[in-house]
């Protein structure tokens, strides 16, 4: 089998089309849970924590160089307000996911606990007559 007949039968397998789909459609959500914690959660937060813009909160170890009104080296700061953010962005995904994994898992619980199809009258005949030899052998 040739390097490009052997490539298409494994890239048209359905599975890595789902994963291709599932990446895909993971990037916009990630894009919108980042939106929606910079853009709607954390300025409320802010402002109840006393008007703070937590992108903006760092920790300065070392100033700017400045000569004649210009920045000649940037300052050296831990900028922990955006890691507060990516923990909010990482905590909603996660909620998220949680929900959706716990959906799925319910689904295929009420598929497993599905009722079998009826025994035929053979198969319960059939049964009984097997419990009875059963019993019947000393």
């Amino acid at each position: 089998m040739g390097f490009l007949t052997e490539f298409k039968k494994f890239a048209v397998k359905g599975n890595v089309i789902d994963l291709a789909v599932g990446v895909v459609i993971g990037a916009a959500f990630g894009s919108i849970t980042k939106s929606l914690v910079d853009d709607i959660i954390m300025p409320p937060l802010g402002l109840i924590i006393s008007q703070v813009d937590f992108s903006s909160l760092k920790l300065i170890l070392k100033d700017a160089v400045l000569e004649n009104g210009k920045e000649i080296a940037p300052a050296v700061s831990i900028n922990y307000g955006m890691f507060i953010q990516a923990i909010f962005n990482f905590l909603i995904i996660a909620f998220a996911i949680f929900l959706l994994v716990r959906t799925i898992n319910r689904l295929r619980e009420k598929e497993a606990a599905a009722p079998a199809a009826p025994a035929s009258k053979e198969e319960v005949l059939l049964t009984e007559i097997r419990d009875i030899l059963r019993n019947q052998k000393v």
